[in-house]
């Protein structure tokens, strides 16, 4: 898996690894096939308090389309706001980024999901992207010949929606398939791309004078940033491929929040690295 919040839950794992002990097996919810209970299980269960209809029930793909439309609102609602003050506040998006990473790690690997906490993260978030969009649309305007501004955010934002669509077309046709050999692939790619930015990190620190790292300008910046914004839509389709396990796996309701906060981190990477790249075609280096 790509994402951490699909792969660190053993609700979305692969069904093929049934194998206990294997990383990524599976934790069936009334599967056929699953191994009967002994006496002392059933025993237990007969004596156990009555299911709630809430823990009874299954998580479903409206559960997990209405979650997201939620959060995903929500961060626009935040976003927004935090642009308008952003021009007082410039420094709000360096606090909202840290917070969100903190939150975006404890989400990750938690096994029960925490409603409050996705939706903490996703107020952090909105800040953050309100923050730097309005920082990212100032530097393109400084950055223009012509003294216009070009509409770099609008842009990413249409980008976002566009390879979001286009990978869930790709997914629900079946024409791009999550298979082992695409996982591996993704997970390679997913690591080279990270050590990548981290050398470009490296190298600002010592090669002051470029806005984006000496790696990230020019040609070799506009290749970086395409192979991250595909690399981003792949992982979108790994998502979709972990939420249609789960949801054929019967896993509870309460996993759509897992879903959908899934789906929101891939989101906001997606959306970052269109911003980005959209910045340097801009012109702004």
């Amino acid at each position: 898996m790509s994402n951490p919040v699909f792969s660190s839950s053993p609700v979305f794992g692969d069904p093929r690894k049934q194998k206990q002990g294997q990383p990524g097996a599976v934790q069936t919810y009334g599967m056929p096939g699953a191994q009967t209970a002994d006496a002392a299980s059933l025993e237990n269960l007969y004596t156990a308090p009555s299911a709630t209809s809430a823990q009874m029930r299954r998580m479903t793909y409206d559960d997990v389309v209405v979650k997201t439309g939620g959060l995903l609102a929500l961060l626009v609602v935040v976003a927004a706001a935090t642009w308008a003050v952003t021009p007082q506040l410039p420094w709000l998006y360096l606090p909202a980024a840290l917070v969100g990473l903190v939150l975006g790690l404890v989400n990750s690997f938690k096994k029960n999901p925490s409603p409050a906490l996705i939706v903490a993260y996703t107020i952090a978030e909105g800040v953050f992207l309100g923050g730097i969009s309005y920082l990212f649309q100032n530097l393109a305007v400084q950055g223009s010949s012509t003294g216009t501004a070009q509409p770099i955010v609008l842009q990413a934002v249409l980008g976002t929606f566009v390879t979001f669509a286009a990978s869930l077309i790709l997914f629900r046709s079946g024409k791009v398939r999550v298979t082992p050999k695409f996982t591996r692939w993704l997970l390679i790619a997913m690591v080279g791309y990270l050590g990548f930015s981290l050398v470009n990190v490296l190298l600002m620190l010592v090669m002051p004078g470029s806005a984006w790292g000496p790696l990230r300008n020019g040609p070799w910046g506009i290749i970086a940033g395409l192979v991250a914004v595909g690399l981003a839509a792949a992982s979108l389709i790994v998502d979709f491929d972990s939420i249609k396990r789960g949801v054929e796996q019967g896993v509870p309701a309460k996993f759509a929040w897992t879903a959908a906060f899934g789906l929101i981190v891939t989101l906001v990477w997606l959306y970052l690295e269109l911003l980005r790249l959209f910045s340097i075609l801009s012109g702004r280096n």
